[in-house]
């Protein structure tokens, strides 16, 4: 099975978009209650065996199930006596709710994520329909469940032959959005190494550095907006909270963050598909994203996107047929490309590579991108070799639903 996702922009009549901004608010309650309902299991299990807390203790029965996805779908069910506009939203609407509270836990406990929050008002930015049976499109159209048939613009045709699994309806600064997440029954091979490889250094003086010599400047898309991002919240902050023009000066905030964000996402398209040009296969860096985030340049990082560019070179690597591959991307500046020595650590001020064992001089950002690429061709070496050797059966499927 071969998964595609496509963005559409919804155009909703003005009934529409109120039943929309209902289902959220409805759909937050749900997520808000399941997750109290949930914190306070915890908390009756947390306190101590011969002492209870001088302020307050939660206190819940010693044979009480811990609250899960199935015992809470099957609570939401006996809820929708007792609240009638639960009945307003799909059904399975809300179990996906659930789910993603569901979901929110396991990265807590596998992924060391933080305990899952509650959602104030106007957090919910998103339902989703899991299922898309039947006649469900027409041009320009989708038909909804419950809600029924919305025009929205078609920017691309879909292939025939696929089938509509999911929709999901987001709602940004700039409006209403769908994406429609639609299956194929095919099998598609990912791309085996071949032709020129092309090894890529990131960083925040050159955004990208590749093996062949080429250097991108990083292009300030936040650092530039700030200014103007800046005059907005201080507008913000004067007017009354909660007041007509308060929200209107939230929404041009909001809107100028979405405006960023697309320009981000549009400069790093166009550079993997540069990239793509003349290369069959792209190595890149395994960074630490979320510990360069974390660190001194962390506004200037999560400004680049690298995990952004990463994503959407992977995607694009695999729409044009080229080999994708992350390699170690440890002490790759402090190694010599042309005979392996080991140069010691360089400052950052330091932007020349010079080997004082062979002499090799080149700009550093470069010299970083052909011990990338000399690693990756290795790592592929032994890949064909295992090939080869028939360790590996078959060749793996793509999987993945990259958003277009």
């Amino acid at each position: 099975m071969f998964n595609l996702t496509y963005e559409f922009k919804l155009k909703p009549t003005q009934i529409q978009a109120a039943m929309f901004e209902e289902w959220l608010e409805i759909n937050r309650r749900v997520y808000n209650y399941a997750l109290r309902e949930r914190k306070d299991w915890y908390k009756s299990r947390s306190c101590q065996i011969n002492a209870c807390s001088l302020q307050s203790e939660y206190i819940i029965p010693i044979d009480t199930p811990r609250p899960t996805y199935a015992s809470q779908c099957k609570s939401l069910t006996e809820a929708k006596k007792e609240y009638p506009d639960l009945k307003k939203v799909q059904s399975q609407v809300l179990q996906q709710t659930l789910k993603r509270l569901e979901v929110a836990f396991v990265a807590m406990w596998e992924r060391n994520h933080g305990f899952p929050r509650f959602k104030k008002y106007g957090r919910m930015r998103s339902f989703v329909f899991p299922q898309m049976k039947g006649d469900r499109f027409k041009p320009g159209m989708v038909n909804f469940p419950v809600i029924g048939w919305v025009k929205f613009r078609q920017s691309r045709d879909i292939p025939d032959g696929g089938v509509a699994k999911l929709a999901r309806v987001v709602k940004r600064a700039s409006g209403w959005y769908v994406m429609l997440t639609v299956q194929w029954d095919v099998s598609v091979p990912s791309p085996l190494p071949h032709g020129e490889a092309l090894g890529i250094d990131v960083g925040l003086t050159s955004f990208v550095a590749t093996s062949n010599g080429l250097l991108v400047k990083r292009p300030r898309f936040f650092v530039d907006a700030e200014r103007q991002l800046k005059l907005l919240q201080q507008r913000v902050s004067r007017k009354p909270h909660g007041s007509n023009n308060w929200h209107k000066a939230q929404k041009k905030v909001a809107r100028l963050y979405e405006y960023v964000a697309n320009c981000r996402k549009d400069w790093h398209s166009k550079l993997s598909h540069q990239i793509c040009n003349n290369a069959g296969m792209v190595f890149v860096e395994d960074l630490n994203l979320i510990g360069l985030s974390k660190g001194m340049l962390g506004k200037h990082c999560l400004d680049a996107g690298f995990g952004q560019f990463f994503n959407i070179l992977e995607q694009t690597c695999f729409k044009r047929d080229v080999y994708f591959q992350k390699v170690d991307s440890r002490k790759t500046s402090q190694i010599c490309p042309s005979c392996g020595v080991k140069t010691g650590k360089k400052e950052l001020s330091e932007r020349t590579h010079i080997c004082s064992n062979c002499g090799y001089t080149t700009n550093r950002d470069v010299a970083a991108a052909q011990v990338v690429v000399i690693r990756g061709l290795a790592a592929v070496g032994h890949t064909v070799k295992m090939l080869a050797e028939g360790k590996f059966v078959g060749i793996p499927v793509k999987q993945e639903s990259p958003v277009l």
